[in-house]
Order: C-alpha cells, then structure tokens, then sequence
C-alpha cells in the first residue's frame, strides 16, 4: 500500500454548499488525491464566531460529504477549541500521520490575507499548496511562496455561505444550494432563521 494523498479544505462552513463540494472534487481529480479532507473551523480567525455552532457546521459537513468516498471530514480545529490555526493544524495532522502527503487547498481570491495568518511562510514546508482559480483566470501574479505552488482552475460558481443564510432569513428556498441532507438539517434545527448578513462573503473555498 503506498502512501496516503490527502487534501485539505477548511473553512467555516457556515453552512456548507455544492461549490465546497465541486472545489473539492476538481482539486482531488486534478492532483489525483485520495480524499480531500473537509475541516470545519472552531472560531475563524478573521472572521471570528460564527451564526451557527461548531457542532452544527461540523454536523453539517459531515452530511455533506456523506457517501462519497473521496470526501472525509474531521473535527480536529473543533474538538481543539479556541481561534482556529492552519499552520497548528497541519502540525498536529503531519504528527497524527507522518507517512501521509498532504496537501493544502486555498482559494486565489482568499490570498491577500495570507501574510496575516500565524507563521504563514511556514505552511509549504508542512504540505503541497493548491491554489484554487475560477472561470479560467490564470494570473499569478503576486502569489506567494515564490513558485512552490500548484494551480487548479474549478468553476466559476456565484454560491457562498452568506447568500444561503440570507435566503433562509427571507424564507427563500435554498434547494440545489445545498446537498438535501443540508437543507433538511438546517430546518430541522432552526439555523439561519434571523438575517445574518457580515461583511464578509464566504465563498468556497473559505479559510482561516
């Protein structure tokens, strides 16, 4: 058995919809992984907490990504608490399984605030990093980590957390939004009822 190819997708997940899903898939496809790993942030560390708990987004998650095998979710930033960190994450992953190649997924569009997060220069020396790019855009100028990066270009797809949460503040329908089993959950436990309308889009992939 050789080694195991894993990519990681973080965010909040606030809720997760079918752009996670396809970014995740494209990404997987395209580098040929195992499974893309679906981590769902404690507390976001720009964005701070969110609308929904922890236990809801990671539920949530996890039903996402139920049955397809190229999906996994773990809750290691939930289950550690506090401001969620990539670079302590990676850590903590890279010392769980230390035979594993693991690759970092990040949005293009997500990018300016790289040079914000905790120790952000170290992060390619823990996995591959994947730069995700929609529609077709390839301009790389100003990306980081001087060429140790690889580009994947996914959908163009105009679906973010904020969208999903306003529609269901305005009681509109969030159908092919989200995976059913998502839509089902949120209604069954009232999420999102109120408007939730931050600053912030979150689009996937998200991170921080």
């Amino acid at each position: 058995m050789g080694v195991a190819r894993k990519g990681i997708l973080g965010g909040t997940f606030n809720p997760p919809h079918l752009a996670h899903l396809i970014v995740a898939q494209e990404v997987r496809e395209a580098l040929q992984l195992d499974v893309v790993v679906l981590i769902p942030t404690h507390v976001h560390a720009f964005k701070g907490p969110a609308s929904a708990a922890p236990r809801h987004r990671a539920a949530m998650t996890e039903l996402a990504a139920a049955g397809d095998p190229g999906l996994s979710v773990d809750r290691i930033e939930v289950q550690r608490g506090g401001t969620s960190y990539t670079v302590e994450t990676l850590r903590a992953l890279r010392e769980r399984e230390p035979e594993t190649d693991w690759t970092l997924i990040l949005g293009r569009d997500n990018l300016e605030e790289l040079p914000q997060w905790r120790e952000s220069e170290a992060l390619p020396d823990l996995a591959r990093v994947v730069v995700t790019t929609r529609g077709g855009i390839e301009e790389t100028t100003g990306l980081p980590y001087a060429g140790r990066w690889t580009l994947v270009q996914v959908p163009a797809l105009e679906v973010s957390s904020s969208d999903i949460r306003s529609r269901i503040a305005s009681g509109r329908s969030i159908r092919y939004w989200v995976p059913p089993a998502v839509e089902a959950y949120i209604r069954e436990h009232g999420l999102y009822r109120e408007a939730d309308l931050p600053a912030s889009i979150d689009k996937a992939p998200p991170r921080g």
